[in-house]
């Protein structure tokens, strides 16, 4: 348990403060690109022999970004305009910004304003993903985005190099799916806050660092003997499950997280890239085409709630708890199709708002203490 208490501590201190990670890299004479949420082609970035690092924003006053964003823009955005204009961001090469919400798509060009000493680099999927074109369109976009990185290296990346990143970034997809397994098997010392922290640390390591660490904390977790858990299941559901005093008080009340539909963790992890096809690029593309289940993707058929079904019955979650990000539109609009679902499956549903700034936790600790009550 020492060791494994040793790497947690670890990856605590890595989410607690990403910039120390950003001065390890830029110490090893690194070129570092910021990455904001959800889904950035970080497999680009590696491959141009660079360290992507993710921003998922973080809890800071609102003092410049008030004159960026309006109030009712998404948090995580708030916060990185924030940290941006702040300087928290000194010593990154680049940052690249997909451009998939309302908000995310005034960050291109609020950024490219408001923070001239950072280059932004704007990457726009398409949304009718059935179309044959869609694959030579993000082909294109990518072809853009490697054109741009190459002014920052001075190198324009190979497709050996870039079919070695994608190999990477399947393995560490694999490994944190292991991780998952294995963690509901000891939801006695895997807690919610440190599952958490297990998947949000990867945004701020070279994921093949991050691919050994998990393989490692798997290891000493198959050393403990399986956990019977006595206390209740959950699955959680949204963009991101923070502050970490929400995650505090599912611990307190004895619900464990046995599965997410977290953009910050699971869907991050679920999609391969796949080994034949044609070039990297074109691999990556059809990658992009094969997501399914999350609001940042127009999808008519909404199969959010038949997965989360799926996951329930696999990993015994006994309740849905969607974290609904303050503003997040694409997310509100899933909710009634998946929450329908899921109670008409006979799963209970508990909505409860997610604020990065937020600092008073008391109607959120009622709430979900009645939840587990009732499950």
């Amino acid at each position: 348990m020492s060791e494994l208490n040793q790497i947690l501590a670890g990856l605590q201190a890595a989410c607690e403060d990403p910039a120390a990670r950003l001065r390890h890299y830029l110490s090893q004479g690194k070129k570092v690109v910021g990455c904001f949420p959800p889904y950035t082609p970080e497999e680009l970035v590696h491959a141009s022999g660079m360290i992507p690092i993710g921003l998922w924003g973080g809890h800071t006053e609102l003092k410049r970004s008030k004159s960026y964003l309006p109030p009712f823009a998404c948090p995580i955005m708030q916060a990185n305009m924030e940290f941006g204009l702040g300087g928290s961001y000194q010593g990154l090469s680049a940052v690249i910004i997909p451009a998939l919400c309302d908000t995310l798509r005034c960050m291109t060009q609020n950024w490219r304003f408001g923070v001239r000493d950072i280059p932004m680099i704007p990457i726009v999927y398409p949304q009718n993903r059935t179309s044959p074109a869609s694959v030579d369109y993000l082909v294109s976009e990518y072809e853009t985005v490697l054109t741009m990185l190459y002014t920052i290296t001075g190198q324009m990346m190979n497709e050996k190099a870039l079919c070695a990143a994608i190999d990477i970034y399947n393995e560490h997809n694999a490994a944190m799916r292991s991780f998952d397994r294995t963690a509901n098997d000891h939801l006695d010392v895997i807690t919610p806050q440190v599952r958490h922290t297990v998947h949000k640390s990867a945004f701020f390591y070279e994921k093949s660092e991050h691919t050994a660490i998990l393989r490692a904390i798997v290891r000493e977790l198959e050393r403990l003997p399986v956990c019977q858990w006595r206390g209740k299941k959950v699955l959680l559901a949204g963009i991101m499950c923070e502050p970490a005093e929400v995650l505090d008080i599912l611990a307190e009340n004895g619900i464990a997280v046995v599965a997410d539909d977290l953009a910050q963790e699971s869907r991050q992890y679920r999609t391969d890239t796949p080994v034949t096809g044609g070039g990297g690029l074109k691999r990556l593309a059809i990658q992009w085409n094969s997501r399914r289940g999350c609001s940042m993707i127009h999808e008519l058929d909404k199969p959010r709630g038949n997965m989360m079904l799926q996951m329930c019955r696999e990993t015994g979650a006994q309740g849905v708890i969607s974290c609904m990000m303050k503003f997040c539109d694409p997310e509100e609009y899933d909710q009634p199709f998946y929450e329908t679902e899921l109670r008409n499956a006979g799963y209970p549903c508990l909505s409860i708002d997610i604020d990065q700034q937020n600092t008073s936790f008391e109607q959120i600790r009622t709430r979900l203490q009645t939840f587990g009550e009732m499950l």
